[in-house]
């Protein structure tokens, strides 16, 4: 029952970054294809044509870029975190392994009501440690699962 709804967890998470990340391409090609097919005014006169020529498209493609760039950092920023994993108590706190990288996290943040030895998922962020030889920490803001106890 426990691995199944682990599961049924982990697709729900890969659901929605699919999801996310369809928005984010269809969004892009909507901007590409308003850029491609987007043409020049041109002057109804028999004089001389109003804007600068080739210079215009460098501009367009720079602009492209930069709206690009500035959505995937944006999307990146914004979005939640997770961790699943075994934590574990010891002489320095709370660690939690992560079933991904199979890495350790020290934990810190909010970590009240999270119970040692259960296997979690926990919403939070990385935290660059402060020595060169010291594993990333985990800081949780807050718990959103309980498998119960972790399996051997």
């Amino acid at each position: 029952m426990r691995l199944s709804s682990l599961r049924l967890a982990d697709s729900y998470y890969h659901q929605e970054d699919s999801v996310t990340q369809k928005c984010l391409w269809r969004g892009v090609l909507v901007v590409a294809l308003c850029v491609v097919l987007a043409a020049p005014a041109r002057a109804q006169s028999g004089g001389k044509i109003g804007y600068g020529g080739p210079v215009v498209g460098p501009i367009v493609a720079v602009a492209v870029a930069l709206v690009v760039v500035i959505v995937v950092v944006v999307h990146e920023s914004t979005k939640k975190r997770t961790i699943t994993g075994c934590v574990n108590s010891g002489e320095t706190g709370m660690s939690v392994t992560d079933e991904k990288d199979k890495r350790i996290y020290p934990l810190s943040g909010n970590t009240a009501g999270i119970k040692p030895g259960n296997q979690v998922t926990l919403q939070g962020k990385k935290v660059k440690p402060k020595s060169a030889n010291a594993p990333f920490a985990w800081e949780v803001t807050k718990e959103t699962k309980d498998f119960g106890a972790c399996q051997p």
